[in-house]
């Protein structure tokens, strides 16, 4: 069996040059993405991004982990009580 939980990460973007690298990885993790949004800051000079997300725990962490090793990137995950638990396909 595997569990997926819904969760959000709140990322801020205070260096423009990671924003290439960052929707890399969002792209690298777009089946489990259920939505984004983005707000430019513009007095603050920073991009503030949500990301809802339904995917397991390792996922979630490994996704955020690397968002938060990026230069000038920080990331906060914000996790549901939403668990979803799926049969594994090699199950008879």
């Amino acid at each position: 069996m595997r569990e997926t939980r819904v969760a959000i990460v709140a990322v801020v973007v205070t260096e423009p040059d990671s924003v290439e690298q960052l929707n890399q990885f969002l792209h690298q993790y777009s089946k489990y993405i259920i939505g984004r949004m983005g707000i430019p800051y513009h007095a603050k000079k920073i991009n503030l991004i949500s990301v809802a997300i339904d995917a397991p725990l390792d996922v979630i962490s490994a996704l955020s982990g690397k968002i938060g090793q990026l230069k000038g990137v920080s990331a906060k995950t914000a996790h549901s009580n939403v668990v979803t638990v799926f049969e594994s396909e090699t199950s008879s």
